[in-house]
């Protein structure tokens, strides 16, 4: 079955207003940029969004918060992002912070169809508010549910046209947990091969988990700081 589409809006072209979806990414690395910008100039509202972090003020998701078009969000970290802040403080935006290892490993049993699991991350502090509490061995776990989506969308490196998927290094961060757990799994990649033109021993997403692969027309790649070291001077 051959899964590309033409282009990163016809990717999105089904999405609708107060959908779920998570968005792969670490910082700005291996974000999906142009299915980011294809969702803002499609112009759903009402998106509530799992992804690790929210970009930075005008950059990856920081330009879906500029564009109004965010209701609520899971992650993990938010500190780059000044908006996200004002938003949230003044009640425009409801956010859910979770510890990294286990955001990932919620999106990790979504996709493996797990309910719920428990992990000592979090006893004792504000993330344990209201959830279920059990001692296993004299340890104190909490309960924590999966997290699944409407749609994912994701950044790979290479793909086939069957949609497996090839990432390349850090890029890989949060991208393969999240293409198994929605229900709609759409990759942007760099680049596309025919079947067969990618080593099986390399694949990591099986392209049973992905629905659309979408060709990137471009990519910035940004990062979220720069530091230059000036010389001394002598």
């Amino acid at each position: 079955m051959n899964k590309v589409v033409n282009s990163a809006d016809a990717a999105v072209a089904d999405l609708r207003d107060g959908m779920t979806l998570m968005l792969g990414g670490f910082g700005l690395c291996g974000i999906p940029e142009n299915l980011i910008a294809a969702v803002i100039r499609k112009g759903v509202k009402g998106l509530h969004t799992i992804s690790n972090n929210m970009g930075v003020d005008g950059c990856g998701m920081g330009l879906m918060l500029e564009a109004g078009i965010i209701a609520s969000h899971i992650g993990s970290y938010v500190g780059e992002n000044r908006l996200l802040e004002k938003l949230v403080i003044a009640g425009d935006l409801h956010l859910t912070l979770v510890p990294q290892g286990t955001l990932a490993e919620r999106i990790r049993a979504g996709g493996a169809g797990i309910p719920a699991f428990y992990v000592p991350a979090g006893v004792g502090t504000v993330v344990a508010e209201g959830k279920e509490v059990r001692e296993f061995d004299g340890k104190s776990y909490l309960m924590e549910r999966g997290l699944r989506a409407d749609v994912a969308l994701i950044k790979a490196w290479k793909a086939d046209r069957h949609g497996n998927l090839i990432y390349r290094k850090t890029a890989r961060n949060f991208n393969p947990a999240m293409a198994t757990a929605a229900d709609i799994t759409i990759a942007e990649v760099e680049e596309l091969v025919e079947p067969g033109g990618l080593d099986p021993d390399e694949i990591v997403t099986p392209g049973i988990y992905v629905d659309r692969v979408v060709v990137g027309p471009e990519f910035t790649k940004p990062i979220e700081w720069r530091f230059i070291k000036e010389h001394a001077q002598s």
